[in-house]
């Protein structure tokens, strides 16, 4: 009964807290800014957009493309996994998984990586997509699957983290954490870079592990539960933490965005700030979407206060990223907007998909690459560069 109880909790609160900005018919959400015309100094070209599959049905899935090697990759919710040539779109191959895809594509080590809402992980050659393993973790896979070394990284909606042999999907090891009664819809992300895996979780807390055994180096709270109720107490990471040089960065939901050094874990600035979609890191500044769609820049160095964009309150924004001189966002209708690395100022705007865009943008030399909810994937560029 309590096991019932807890379910039914975490699904109202699933339904609540992903959908709430974005179900318009709320009479009590806050409306979305009203997009007004803007003196473009910049246009986003499209380079090519093809049709993926099948659309989101309004699942809240973020379904994120990978880049590599030339090729990109994205995975419809249906099962269906497809290769494109980076620079025109043509198509290499295309592979039914046949599971109900709910991550986002993974790509390392010669493999593409999806996971599924029965707890599957599917792995394709990276050539030609045939499959090369399937095996089962503990629950539901809403990360995208990390691959490197050897070594495949996954993180399911339980909190478990768990590595698996990338030349068979053979168990090597597992990390479990706690989880808290109330989350977000979603998961972190693992980073995997320097032979470690940067995993944050639904408790607040990062940790840095050892990617062959799977044992932590350290592990930090990022975020500190405050209130009474578990909703005022939720300190959710859903965002993929981000690295530059030396240092971590990551924002929690109802918590702080943080910079940690990465071989200690020690804390080197700290601001509040809630964000359920993410940030995005350049040489000079983090940039943040916020819980009611504004997007600041920070300085990198120190958290201080750069700019911050207003006019797309409430637009369900994705995490930002550098792309050029510019930041990149899209919103709930599908618009992509272009923002002044240096004052935030709207520079640009397009619109890739009408059903919206959830899916974490994906920048790659000059192209950006869009996925939207209506299974369409868009590569653009800015005109005359």
């Amino acid at each position: 009964m309590k096991q019932l109880l807890r379910v039914s909790i975490l699904m109202f609160a699933a339904v609540w807290l992903s959908g709430c900005s974005w179900l318009r018919g709320d009479d009590n959400a806050e409306p979305p800014a009203e997009l007004t015309d803007i003196q473009a100094k910049v246009k986003l070209e499209e380079r090519w957009s093809k049709d993926v599959g099948a659309d989101t049905d309004e699942l809240f899935l973020r379904l994120r493309p990978a880049v590599d090697g030339g090729r990109v990759f994205a995975a419809d919710r249906k099962g269906h996994v497809r290769a494109y040539d980076a620079t025109n779109g043509q198509e290499f191959w295309e592979t039914d998984a046949g599971i109900m895809i709910s991550s986002g594509v993974g790509v390392g080590d010669s493999l593409v990586l999806v996971g599924s809402s029965d707890a599957e992980v599917v792995a394709l050659d990276w050539r030609d997509g045939h499959e090369v393993w399937r095996t089962r973790v503990s629950s539901e896979v809403l990360s995208v699957p990390g691959a490197d070394q050897g070594t495949v990284v996954v993180q399911s909606v339980d909190g478990k983290l768990t590595g698996l042999k990338a030349s068979d999907g053979s168990r090597i090891w597992v990390f479990d954490r706690s989880v808290p009664v109330l989350s977000l819809r979603g998961t972190s992300s693992p980073l995997l870079t320097q032979g470690v895996v940067i995993a944050a979780a639904d408790n607040g807390k990062l940790a840095v592990l050892d990617m062959a055994r799977g044992l932590p180096a350290w592990e930090t709270s990022v975020a500190v539960p405050h209130g009474r109720s578990e909703l005022e107490r939720m300190v959710d990471i859903d965002a993929a933490p981000q690295v530059w040089g030396k240092t971590i960065y990551t924002v929690s939901y109802q918590g702080r965005v943080v910079a940690l050094d990465g071989e200690s874990g020690r804390e080197v600035w700290a601001r509040d700030m809630s964000s359920a979609a993410g940030l995005g890191v350049d040489l000079s500044n983090v940039y943040v979407t916020d819980d009611v769609s504004h997007v600041w820049a920070l300085e990198r160095d120190n958290g201080t206060s750069v700019w911050k964009q207003d006019k797309l309150a409430h637009r369900s924004l994705t995490a930002p990223v550098a792309f050029g001189d510019y930041v990149a966002v899209a919103d709930f209708e599908g618009y992509v907007h272009l923002l002044a690395r240096g004052d935030g100022e709207l520079v640009g705007r397009a619109r890739a998909d009408r059903k919206g865009v959830l899916a974490p943008l994906v920048v790659d030399g000059d192209t950006l690459y869009v996925y939207g909810n209506g299974g369409t994937l868009t590569a653009y560029r800015i005109a005359g560069e």
